[in-house]
């Protein structure tokens, strides 16, 4: 836990076609911890739209952005767009490098690992494009929130308020994430038990992951051309 005096310089990262909630869930959590300042950094300050059409505006440039104690990443579609950014990922790199706590949420995952964060770290991601992990130097581990030391990997999607809800405690201790937890009412009961691969009906999985083939291809393809380019032998396939 960081000394509660300190005050903390939070950051997210936004892109097009970014899954609105993998931002805006931890924003419920990250916004609320005390003695911190929450902003939204982009390339421009021009507003963007997510996977689904939601507009989004950010605070400010990556440029003006200040040394971040907290960086977050999301990931979405818009993601695989990003793995050969060159600003993007330099950007990610220079953050990274000074932050206390890095914490990506879904395929957010996998622009770390394009920047060559992600060697030999215990890491998770969407379970669509978990297996791709290896390629990135990533240790992959099937839970949906994984702890590298400062390091915090959220799988898919909602996945992103747990694993806020953990970066909270880590920053500002058990009782302040307990307290954020409270005030947003954030205690799940979903109507069907279909939230992940091995609980999913088959039928349903075999549509989704039919749904999600196209981009899961690109981002095979691209998380290849990346390792080679980084040099990295995969962990595991």
């Amino acid at each position: 836990m960081i000394l509660p005096e300190t005050h903390l310089q939070i950051g997210s990262l936004l892109f097009d076609g970014l899954d609105q909630i993998d931002l805006t869930g931890p924003f419920e959590v990250l916004s609320r911890i005390p003695n911190a300042t929450y902003r939204v950094y982009a390339k421009t300050t021009d507003p963007v739209r997510d996977v689904k059409g939601l507009q989004l505006t950010p605070d400010a440039t990556l440029a003006a952005a200040p040394k971040l104690d907290v960086l977050h990443v999301p990931g979405g579609f818009g993601q695989e767009a990003l793995m050969e950014n060159e600003e993007i990922l330099a950007w990610i790199t220079q953050q990274a490098a000074g932050a206390r706590s890095v914490f990506s949420v879904c395929t957010g995952a996998l622009l770390l690992g394009a920047a060559g964060l992600l060697r030999g770290r215990r890491a998770t991601t969407h379970w669509a494009s978990f297996h791709l992990l290896p390629l990135l130097g990533a240790i992959p581990v099937n839970e949906r929130v994984v702890v590298d030391g400062t390091w915090i990997f959220a799988a898919g999607v909602t996945a992103g308020i747990d694993g806020a809800l953990r970066l909270a405690a880590e920053l500002r201790g058990d009782d302040a994430a307990r307290a954020i937890q409270l005030y947003m009412q954030y205690a799940p009961e979903p109507p069907f038990d279909s939230g992940t691969p091995e609980r999913a009906p088959g039928a349903i999985l075999d549509q989704a992951r039919r749904a999600v083939a196209d981009i899961t291809a690109q981002r095979e393809a691209t998380a290849r051309r990346v390792a080679s380019r980084l040099g990295i032998v995969p962990t595991r396939e």
